[in-house]
């Protein structure tokens, strides 16, 4: 009997499956840029869809067909025109056209993901960037009481086997724009003839501009808040700046990642009625559903897999997942503590040599700053900079945090990341609004003495497809008014520092809302970490998980990751290629063996802490590197 037939669902799930609704179509694409339009409509059942969790469109459904130069994995611009510095550009900078914009979004997340420098490996030790034609579903979905929609999307390949029904469900990683999973969910997926939903999970590029009063269209152009745009801030009135969704939406979106999956799940198999409506109906009875994602997108799939509803998932992989238990650390604990000592234990000499860039002879001078506003502020021990120093990395070793996560924690201080995430999470776990931002922080336009100003119609342009969905980037700044010299950022850090200190009940009852439970007993589970990560350290995150999953007695297996940090996306400079592997192949070889295990039965993998060997300088990546097990 075929594996994906769906006789073997049915026969697995007898009685589980309710009929989807249909979604009318009318009409024929006959180009890329042709645009059909359903309307939206009321909540309604699809697949094994509960009543506590509807699909619900806020908007219509956008359809395009994307073949030739413009295909669904790299919006034609293949492994070469992925690897250009440069991003693909826009005949009209200050209006560019859906088309570039989606080219341009691609490019971005792709890069920020996936190392594709030349000997880093992909399309050649690992990975596919192959042309993949077919069509696009989008649409607006919202939660129920959720203040603001999340993007779902939904790539259907020419490929696709009515007969062998696959859905690759893949949330975004970090707070990116809802193709931040293309490199995860989408390389693997697509050229497997599988249909690949996405969800921003409530975050994503979806910036808007309190100054003018514009934001993003469903296309990504930019328009006015009557043209039902992706992220309308509520009591915006008279703020300024810029507010985005992951901040500033009211709705604590880490909260629901588990539900963000679930919806695109279900527009999938919308989507799929929609497509091949002579093969209707599909159910979550009658269609493999495997969910993968990586950093937050692995944290929202371990949520999506606590569903102990009827069953939907067949199997999740979650590499690096940002996810948060008892007997773990959550993200805004582990976060503002290393914002506020990292950059003075970093001087340590257990951490030498630290990876290049940052370039320590430039970095030094400020972390020494650091090192005395600690020593002043009370915060570490110590009468010279070593000293100092020396206390700082021995709080942070007696926090959990081991040597490799430190090393590879430079890069975050190097890009002040863990500012980012602080502020950004803050807001999001107080549910604060525009403008409402906690210790005084908010973004916008920078100038070059760091003060506000106002966007300009180029930078609004291209925010959706260039930003990360967490500011600073893509011409967005973080405004600190508690900015105070000599160490400018300190204040700002210590307020933050202290709502998590001192109890803050809003920031603590919305770190609450995001710890995991176990998944659904029977539901295979791989997770996969680096154990050099530094951003998302294992030991605050998925080892506990993992503790946790199988004292319930759940199906959880575990692979550890020996030289592999958090960012692919950065293995392309050369100290970084040299010391650090990817984690991407690791991830693509968990869904290759759960996908084996619902054919076949094959067994799972077990659980392993991987022989792995960095490269070194000059050297291409191997497979031997990898050491990817076989069993």
């Amino acid at each position: 009997m075929n594996p994906h037939s769906p006789s073997r669902h049915g026969l697995r799930r007898a009685g589980m499956g309710a009929a989807i609704f249909v979604l009318a179509t009318t009409g024929v694409l006959a180009a890329a840029t042709t645009v059909r339009a359903t309307p939206p409509h009321a909540a309604t059942e699809a697949g094994s869809m509960t009543p506590e969790t509807p699909l619900t469109l806020s908007s219509q459904v956008r359809v395009t067909e994307h073949r030739g130069n413009d295909d669904l994995l790299t919006a034609g611009l293949g492994r070469d025109g992925l690897r250009a510095m440069v991003p693909p550009g826009f005949a009209d900078p200050a209006s560019p056209t859906a088309a570039e914009l989606r080219r341009r979004a691609l490019w971005s997340n792709w890069r920020g993901i996936a190392d594709l420098s030349p000997g880093g490996g992909y399309g050649e030790v690992y990975g596919s960037t192959v042309n993949v034609p077919g069509r696009e579903f989008s649409a607006f979905a919202r939660l129920p009481g959720a203040t603001q929609p999340h993007r779902v999307l939904v790539q259907v390949p020419d490929a696709f086997d009515t007969g062998r029904r696959c859905v690759v469900v893949a949330a975004s990683s970090g707070s990116r724009g809802v193709y931040g999973a293309i490199a995860v969910g989408g390389a693997w997926g697509l050229p497997k003839g599988c249909a690949v939903a996405y969800t921003d999970k409530g975050a994503g590029s979806d910036y808007f501009d309190l100054d003018s009063g514009l934001g993003v269209r469903l296309d990504g152009t930019i328009g006015t808040v009557d043209d039902g745009l992706a992220f309308v801030p509520e009591g915006a009135d008279g703020k300024r700046g810029i507010a985005f969704k992951h901040a500033h939406s009211r709705d604590n979106p880490e909260a629901d990642w588990g539900r963000h999956v679930r919806q695109a799940a279900q527009f999938a198999l919308q989507s799929l009625e929609q497509a091949f409506p002579q093969s209707a109906p599909f159910t979550f009875a009658n269609t493999r559903v495997i969910a993968v994602g990586i950093s937050n997108g692995g944290g929202a799939v371990l949520r999506a897999a606590e569903d102990e509803g009827e069953p939907w998932l067949d199997a999740v992989v979650a590499g690096e997942p940002n996810v948060h238990v008892d007997g773990g650390r959550s993200l805004y604990d582990y976060t503002t503590e290393a914002a506020l000592l990292m950059p003075c234990a970093l001087l340590h000499p257990a951490l030498a040599p630290l990876p290049q860039p940052p370039v320590s002879a430039q970095a030094a001078p400020l972390w020494a700053l650091r090192c005395a506003s600690l020593k002043q502020a009370g915060l570490v021990e110590g009468d010279d900079t070593a000293s100092q120093s020396a206390s700082a990395y021995a709080r942070l070793r007696a926090r959990g945090w081991s040597d490799a996560a430190l090393r590879a924690g430079a890069l975050s201080v190097g890009f002040d990341l863990w500012r980012a995430v602080a502020v950004t999470y803050a807001s999001a776990y107080g549910r604060h609004g525009a403008g409402e931002g906690p210790c005084g922080h908010a973004f916008s336009a920078i100038n070059p003495d760091f003060t506000p100003r106002a966007a300009t119609a180029v930078e609004r342009a291209a925010w959706w497809a260039d930003g990360s969905g967490i500011p600073p980037g893509a011409g967005v700044g973080i405004v600190d008014t508690r900015m105070q010299l000599p160490d400018a950022t300190l204040p700002g850090l210590q307020c933050l520092r202290a709502l998590h200190d001192d109890a803050d009940a809003a920031i603590h009852a919305g770190i609450a809302a995001t710890r995991a439970r176990p998944p659904r007993a029977g539901l295979p589970v791989v997770v996969v970490h680096g154990l050099d990560d530094g951003l998302i350290p294992p030991a605050f995150s998925s080892a506990p998980y993992v503790a946790m999953a199988k004292a319930a007695g759940r199906d959880v297996r575990y692979w550890q990751v020996p030289h592999s940090q958090h960012f692919d996306g950065f293995l392309g400079l050369p100290d970084y290629a040299a010391r650090y592997l990817p984690l991407l192949p690791y991830v693509y070889a968990a869904l290759d063996r759960v996908q084996a295990h619902l054919d076949s039965g094959a067994p799972l993998p077990v659980d392993a802490t991987l022989s792995t060997t960095p490269r070194g300088a000059g050297h291409p990546l191997a497979g031997t590197h990898l050491a990817i097990p076989h069993n």
